[in-house]
């Protein structure tokens, strides 16, 4: 089915939402893969201490984020790479609130996007014992990946949503969503308190 969108996955240093310290990227056009990125970025400084939990799961060290842009630095270019696309990302909770906590810490304007969560979809699509991103990616016929690297995830959480389109007969990402009971999310900014 032809769908169009971008995939994005965040890892992070720590438990705060707004640690960011990469993302990996993927455009889909017409259900395939046309364009990927991913990079470092520098976690800010009230936030920055990587816990030691996270680098076992994702590898990322401070070393290797020093020399990266920070989160504002780095903005334009993620806006850039998602245009105008659907967002899309396994736990998109998870993803949308780094976003959310990155701009609302740095005071950087929050990315008016559209967003679908493929863990949703996946829970929609698949009669699997678990919907976490490994097995709903099996159940979407991709193989093997490096769970926890940005770029591969982002890969794995596409496969999802262009597998689950062509199940339920979706042209679109808003049929998508429709065949399968969810909407379109829209991001927003944290509320600033008073």
């Amino acid at each position: 089915m032809p769908v169009d969108f971008t995939a994005i996955d965040f890892e992070t240093a720590n438990s705060h939402p707004s640690s960011a310290c990469a993302v990996g990227l993927v455009k889909v056009r017409d259900g395939v893969v046309v364009e990927r990125d991913d990079w470092l970025i520098r976690p800010p400084a009230a936030h920055a201490e990587f816990l030691p939990f996270n680098i076992k799961i994702h590898g990322i060290t401070p070393e290797m984020v020093a020399e990266a842009d920070d989160w504002a630095g780095q903005l334009d270019r993620l806006r850039e790479f998602i245009g105008r696309d659907v967002a899309i990302a396994h736990n998109a909770g998870f993803d949308m609130g780094v976003i959310r906590a990155a701009c609302a810490e740095t005071i950087t304007p929050t990315p008016k996007l559209r967003y679908l969560c493929s863990v949703q979809v996946s829970r929609k699509t698949y009669d699997i014992p678990s919907h976490r991103l490994p097995l709903s990616a099996a159940a979407a016929g991709f193989g093997e990946f490096a769970h926890h690297e940005a770029l591969a995830d982002a890969e794995a959480c596409a496969a999802i949503i262009v597998d689950a389109a062509r199940r339920h007969r979706a042209a679109d990402l808003p049929a998508l969503a429709r065949a399968t009971g969810l909407r379109l999310q829209r991001l927003t900014a944290i509320p600033l308190k008073l």
